[in-house]
């Protein structure tokens, strides 16, 4: 897997990618501690609003920056994204009343929206060959499951040093860090159309969408896409409550069982790039997804079991094989979108993706909170 980073323009983009995901996750533990101080036992309440804010931007944003990647230059736009990210967070220490923050999440995931669905097309035309790209998907897929247990222990250490709104800093050290790799990275030149561009960026906000609604193997994706978000918003919502009420544990067997998510989905993507030389993205994915209902099954018996110790071990059982079935669906997916997008809307394929994955995360996490509630 690791054999990728020997091309020095991915190895300074996936570099670019970790610092900026190590700086997001010190925001996350700071942005929680900052919506505590502001709205006290609201605080979730607060949390819960952010979290909204940031999928509407995703859903919002992705799509128009889709419609005009292919007038800017692709490194300027993602160091300017870097950079925006870095100046909201730097803002956010300053933040005295609650209605800020909204603002300052707004920009700084309407940033993130632009950045990552050009990461990712980028990222495609550096790799061309196949099993390069699939050993990128895997590398990528498990710096995000890293950075979900690694970010949190590293803000609790620095946490025993200093107060939280110094973490912040760290996420503008993370960002400019991003930006600064960016600029010195060589990218490649997106490929060029064919066929003479017509519309204006009112109907180019939508080419990547009309993409996703034409293509056969894209429309499934999408479904896909619905399936892991049902999952990981069951995860990401009722943890707590199936911890804490459902098994009685107590609030330090939370992390424990996010953990166990987060340890399903890497053994996946350490595995995954071997299986793909064998076998078709269909062949994984599909299976993938069967394996979300069989865990749903099996949860539903946890549940309305009386009682008994062996509960707490098939939760977590359950929690790694939701977090193994939704890495078997979502690494393939760039391979997916490169074959089935034209080289030349490849950037608005990935935008559009971002956004109806998203969309998904918007219709799931509501109803994870009030079907769990």
């Amino acid at each position: 897997m690791l054999s990728v980073l020997r091309n020095r323009t991915y190895r300074r983009l996936f570099t670019a990618q970790v610092v900026a995901l190590t700086g997001t996750g010190l925001a996350t533990v700071a942005l929680a501690l900052l919506a505590y101080d502001l709205a006290g036992p609201d605080a979730g309440s607060v949390l819960g609003t952010a979290l909204a804010v940031k999928m509407v931007a995703y859903v919002v944003i992705a799509p128009a920056v889709g419609a005009v990647a292919d007038r800017l230059p692709r490194r300027a736009l993602l160091v300017a994204a870097d950079l925006t990210r870095a100046g909201v967070a730097l803002s956010l220490p300053f933040v005295d009343q609650v209605w800020q923050v909204y603002v300052l999440i707004f920009l700084l995931q309407a940033a993130s929206a632009a950045f990552t669905p050009t990461f990712q097309a980028v990222a495609a035309d550096v790799l061309p060959g196949e099993s390069d790209y699939t050993r990128a998907l895997s590398l990528s897929r498990l710096a995000y499951d890293l950075e979900s247990l690694f970010s949190p222990a590293l803000a609790a250490a620095l946490l025993s040093l200093i107060t939280y709104n110094w973490l912040f800093l760290g996420t503008v050290a993370g960002f400019l860090a991003s930006a600064a790799l960016v600029a010195s990275a060589a990218l490649p030149k997106p490929a060029l159309t064919r066929t003479p561009q017509t519309g204006g960026v009112r109907e180019k906000r939508t080419t990547g969408a009309r993409l996703f609604l034409a293509v056969p193997q894209l429309r499934a994706l999408l479904a896909l896409d619905l399936a892991v978000a049902t999952a990981g918003a069951m995860v990401t919502v009722n943890t707590v409550v199936y911890v804490r009420d459902q098994l009685g544990r107590s609030a330090g067997d939370v992390p424990l069982a996010l953990g166990a998510f987060g340890a399903g989905s890497m053994i996946v993507a350490l595995l995954l790039p071997r299986v793909l030389d064998r076998v078709p993205d269909r062949a994984v994915m599909l299976p993938g997804a069967l394996l979300l209902t069989v865990v749903f099954v099996a949860l539903g018996a946890i549940t309305s079991a009386g009682g008994g110790s062996w509960r707490w071990p098939a939760l977590l059982a359950a929690w790694a094989a939701f977090g193994a079935a939704c890495s078997t669906v979502l690494t393939p997916t760039g391979r997916l979108i490169r074959r089935a997008a034209p080289a030349e809307a490849r950037t608005s394929a990935f935008a559009a993706q971002f956004s109806l994955s998203h969309s998904c995360w918007l219709l799931t996490y509501p109803l994870a909170g009030w079907l769990g509630a």
